[in-house]
């Protein structure tokens, strides 16, 4: 069954993802496209019942105040103006927000509450197969939870078409190389090719402090170790990404300022001549869950961590050591296990631990020992744009670090990150 869509036109708000999220809470499906979308382009998006157009205070772009094209009201789909063209903004009540919302999207637009994430499985897996054909598929697969239901659904959709290349770049958390293998090739029976890249990794990052300089490297390195794969293949024409949309809005729109770049958004290299497949690139990350949820994927990897595309290098601030990384690694597993133990996993949406390269002086066997600090940063977010900070009970805070202060080699302290995103982000680097 298609799904009904309500598409919202981005003319300078700051509020289209809340827009777009409130939408698809009411069962419809909704996407967000820019304010110059032709009538053709939206006759061509599926099963398309209304038309908001959201205007807001990033609405002068170059010097000029910007406007959907005339072709677009005369389309014969029914609009809506929110903050733009004379129309009054958003109410601020969010029932009442709710309520204007629903009265349009139902009683005018006629569309039926049929967005569910078998419908949305459904027509992906629909898509694919019409998009790849015979063709073949790779995918890089990190683990994490993007790329993992993006491999879910590429099974689902075609098969043995698939490869998976999981390269372990030394930047990974304990256990994970061993659980990707595991999952995907002895569970799922993926074609899964497995490259264990460490050494070449952090001989790269040898000396290396600047945390863009670091991205890059570990970026690119690992496009080439992908692409040396790639070129052993025959008859690969397609990648697949697992981009969901909060990457693409933080990459930055035509309205929307970058607040920083995304490997998987405009970062392939010009030679690597595949075509994309990107099925999850209009979800939010809850709903790429549900969507891992729905496919049947566990829920220890539906719901694990959250985790950068560089991995710990980004964990390990400055030039990355090996005994340093590996402090970080020690330290996330005991933070892992303790908030698991609590109850806290699955409860609190990100947590993690961060060691700078700094030392401060403490007492080690009754001796001076100038060691580390590990910091821990624990967050709780819907979409990954805003976050909170987790309210974490003091005793737990208290035996993470007894436990932590006296099993990872080289720390002597644990300090807890109190700042909200923002004016912080999620990650340090």
């Amino acid at each position: 069954m298609k799904q009904d869509m309500i598409v919202v036109l981005d003319l300078g708000s700051e509020e289209n993802t809340v827009i777009a999220r409130e939408i698809r809470s009411l069962g419809v499906y909704s996407e967000i496209h820019p304010h110059d979308i032709t009538a053709a382009q939206i006759n061509s998006l599926p099963n398309v019942k209304g038309i908001i157009l959201n205007g807001g205070p990033n609405r002068i772009v170059s010097g000029e105040r910007i406007d959907v094209l005339p072709e677009i009201r005369n389309c014969g789909i029914p609009i809506l103006d929110s903050d733009h063209n004379g129309a009054e903004k958003w109410p601020s009540s969010a029932e009442l927000r709710r309520k204007k919302i629903s009265e349009f999207i139902f009683d005018k637009c006629k569309a039926e509450p049929n967005w569910n994430m078998e419908n949305f499985i459904s027509d992906q897996i629909e898509k694919i197969r019409a998009q790849v054909g015979s063709g073949k598929v790779l995918l890089a697969l990190s683990g994490g939870v993007d790329s993992s239901v993006v491999a879910a659904l590429l099974i689902k959709a075609i098969g043995e078409q698939l490869t998976c290349v999981h390269v372990n770049h030394g930047l990974l958390r304990q256990g994970e190389p061993e659980q990707v293998v595991e999952v995907f090739r002895n569970r799922m029976n993926a074609n899964l090719i497995y490259v264990d890249a460490s050494e070449r990794f952090l001989t790269k990052l040898e000396n290396i402090s600047d945390p863009e300089k670091k991205r890059k490297i570990i970026g690119a390195e690992f496009i080439r170790v992908f692409e040396e794969e790639a070129r052993k293949l025959d008859g690969i024409k397609f990648l697949g990404q697992g981009t969901i949309y909060p990457d693409i809005i933080e990459s930055g729109t035509k309205t929307v300022k970058t607040v920083k770049s995304h490997h998987n958004v405009g970062g392939l290299p010009d030679d690597l001549d595949f075509e994309l497949v990107e099925p999850l690139s209009m979800l939010f990350k809850d709903e790429v869950r549900a969507c891992g949820s729905a496919l049947g994927l566990p829920d220890n990897m539906v719901y694990r961590q959250p985790f950068p595309g560089p991995g710990l290098g980004v964990r390990c601030l400055g030039a990355i050591t090996k005994d340093r990384l590996e402090a970080v690694r020690h330290s996330d597993a005991i933070l892992r296990e303790e908030f698991s133990l609590a109850g806290l996993e699955g409860k609190v949406w990100q947590y993690f631990t961060i060691v700078p390269d700094i030392k401060s002086v403490g007492v080690r066997d009754g001796k001076r020992a100038d060691e580390w600090p590990v910091i821990i940063r624990a967050v709780n977010t819907i979409d990954a744009m805003t976050a909170t900070v987790a309210d974490i009970p003091f005793d737990l805070i208290q035996k993470i670090t007894m436990r932590i202060t006296n099993e990872v080699k080289g720390v002597n302290r644990v300090l807890y990150d109190f700042t909200p995103k923002p004016t912080g982000t999620i990650e340090w680097e």
